[in-house]
């Protein structure tokens, strides 16, 4: 019955994020609006796009390859798994041997490679700038990415995050300057992963400043909805990580109690509605950049990670 219980919360944990994906998004674009003084797509909106395009006819372009058809659902499954490794309501699930953040960071750059393929694929210009453009935005918030991680390693001792959730969660913590600067540099990598504004702006189609819609732009029908959906749960990935390293409070333990993990999973909600209202908050009261200052931003993330981890090699208290 333990084992059975086991893959029940894991397959709980799977479903809720990919359930909660695109009302995320929702949420984001609703609190965006009301802070505009504007009412608004509703919050199921991004549910019924996703509906929408799966009754539409696929489209393909007649110099489409093989991979070009198969690099949807690659994405898809590749940010499914990475997104379900993260501990949302519960420590110690069935796979948390398996939910490291090394392994994160190269399921998302698999995802990110396949993406910048289909971006070149068909040959437009458009797919070419766009992924010229995620190849620099990459080139800079991965190392960022990684430094993170060892700071992380270096205080909990380990890259799993069900250790690391622990770790944080421990009286021995306390306040950290290597903490505050790997939270900063986490948020700004997120926003660049996820093509947010200041880097770019996701309810736009400008051919000259957009990056992750000029990759997709010959997409239609179920590999649109596919795609979209893999955005939506990068999203709700960056967000479930940061709540959960820099945030661990409600998780629940190991092979907890029914009521408790249901408890934890309203937490979890919880922190998912502070994180996209904060996100909009941000993305209202701060102006798009111009694309080559991209570098400049993703070069001070990297710099802080670096900080936060050579901090940690002078004085383990830092």
């Amino acid at each position: 019955m333990g084992l059975i219980a086991d893959f029940a919360a894991q397959g709980a944990q799977m479903l809720l994020v990919l359930a909660l994906a695109p009302g995320l998004t929702g949420l984001v674009r609703k609190a965006k609006a009301r802070l505009l003084r504007r009412r608004g797509p509703p919050l199921l909106q991004p549910y019924r796009d996703l509906i929408r395009l799966t009754r539409k006819e696929v489209v393909l372009a007649e110099n489409a390859s093989w991979l070009f058809r198969i690099i949807p659902y690659m994405i898809f499954a590749g940010t499914w798994v990475a997104a379900a490794l993260v501990p949302t309501f519960a420590r110690g699930l069935l796979f948390s041997w398996s939910a490291d953040l090394i392994a994160i960071v190269a399921l998302l750059g698999s995802a990110r490679f396949f993406l910048t393929l289909a971006g070149m694929d068909v040959g437009t210009s458009f797919g070419g700038v766009g992924s010229s453009r995620e190849a620099m935005i990459a080139t800079l918030a991965e190392p960022a990415m990684i430094m993170i991680v060892f700071t992380l390693a270096l205080l909990a001792g380990s890259t799993q995050l069900s250790v690391v959730a622990g770790f944080m969660l421990s009286p021995a913590i306390g306040l950290r300057v290597s903490l505050g600067l790997a939270l900063i540099a986490l948020i700004m990598v997120a926003i660049a992963e996820n093509g947010r504004i200041p880097i770019d702006n996701p309810a736009t189609h400008l051919e000259l400043t957009m990056v992750h819609e000029a990759m997709v732009l010959e997409y239609s029908g179920r590999h649109l909805a596919v795609i979209e959906l893999a955005s939506s749960l990068k999203l709700l990935l960056y967000v479930s990580l940061i709540a959960c390293v820099f945030a661990p409070w409600g998780l629940a333990p190991l092979r907890a109690h029914f009521v408790a993990q249901l408890g934890a999973a309203a937490i979890y909600v919880g922190k998912l509605a502070v994180g996209g209202v904060l996100l909009a908050v941000f993305e209202t009261t701060i102006a798009k950049m111009r694309v080559f200052r991209v570098p400049d931003f993703l070069g001070v993330a990297l710099m802080l990670g670096l900080l936060g981890a050579l901090l940690l090699f002078v004085s383990r208290s830092l």
